[in-house]
């Protein structure tokens, strides 16, 4: 087979050339712009036609559309341990693999919540803000005084690899730890989520997004949270009604939240960028240099399994042989 009659392999954004090494031989490879933007949808649909497999950020919405147009596609492969973009069934009637990277991002994930957690409780970002405006002008013993992690009770919303790692780490900060999953569980610390919301000083979200999860924490339950407790949301941004969020943090009856993504992102809710006791980044909570090489590792070894005749090592789902 010559270079040219290589199968097609789309990267939705650039990545570093040690990873690709797999594919050499098998494949031809287009990525996407080399800035961290994504490549539009406008422009995979009018490559689509001609695409074997597609590795993205799971930015990609991979529905009727896209599948109708791409007859050659074989595998989608995220990069990302959410799937909410990908119509699993569909993808399977059309005899297209789907993969994810479930393990890639758990301790990075895991780590970044702790950090989010030290941001708010001892007010880190609002105290380097205000040194570098220069306001700082003596030492103020108890102004900055913020809230002692040992002792308190967090809340985990969501207890699979991600959650637990979280809790592992919680427990040598001292903190107490209970957890909500969907399904009933009789594990120490587990309780029906409104109870763990009332009982919680701290509520970090670990959920995937689904029918069941969107707005999970609504008006009503962030109401039923323990009055000065914080909200940390490093799982999906439509976890979380973020009206009814602002409207919580500007009565008071929350003292913080850190926020890395968001329900309409990259749009954030104008109040919350206004509020110095919230926390902002910009959906970076299981990035490190590690932990993305690992994933793009992996997605690359499920695309030469795939052109290879193989399973992926982790598919999602069961593809029928493609008649469409």
């Amino acid at each position: 087979m010559t270079a040219s009659n290589l199968p097609l392999i789309l990267i939705t954004n650039t990545v570093p050339a040690s990873v690709l090494p797999p594919l050499a031989k098998l494949a031809r490879v287009i990525m996407g712009p080399n800035n961290g933007d994504l490549m539009p949808r406008a422009e995979v649909l009018h490559l689509a036609p001609q695409l074997s497999g597609i590795i993205n950020q799971a930015e990609l919405r991979v529905d009727q559309e896209l599948l109708t147009l791409a007859p050659q596609l074989k595998i989608v492969a995220n990069i990302s341990i959410g799937v909410d973009n990908l119509n699993l069934d569909l993808m399977a009637d059309y005899g297209v693999y789907a993969t994810n990277t479930p393990l890639a991002f758990v301790e990075t994930t895991a780590e970044f919540t702790l950090g989010m957690m030290l941001s708010l409780a001892r007010r880190i970002p609002a105290a380097d803000r205000y040194v570098r405006a220069g306001t700082w002008q003596s030492f103020q013993p108890g102004i900055w005084d913020g809230a002692l992690l040992k002792g308190k009770t967090l809340g985990l919303v969501g207890y699979g690899a991600i959650g637990q790692s979280v809790a592992h780490r919680a427990r040598a900060f001292g903190m107490n730890i209970l957890h909500y999953q969907r399904t009933a569980s009789t594990a120490p610390g587990y309780l029906p989520l409104n109870e763990l919301l009332q009982a919680s000083d701290f509520v970090s979200l670990h959920v995937p997004l689904n029918h069941d999860s969107h707005h999970l924490l609504n008006a009503e339950r962030l109401r039923s949270m323990k009055s000065g407790a914080y909200l940390i949301n490093a799982s999906r941004g439509r976890v979380v009604d973020e009206h009814a969020l602002v409207a919580a943090l500007q009565c008071g009856h929350l003292a913080g939240a850190a926020l890395d993504v968001f329900e309409n992102e990259p749009q954030v809710h104008p109040a919350l960028l206004l509020m110095s006791n919230v926390v902002l980044t910009p959906h970076i909570g299981g990035g490190t240099t590690e932990s993305r090489h690992q994933a793009r590792s992996l997605c690359v070894e499920n695309i030469t399994r795939v052109l290879a005749g193989l399973r992926p090592v982790n598919a999602l789902n069961n593809p029928k042989p493609r008649t469409k």
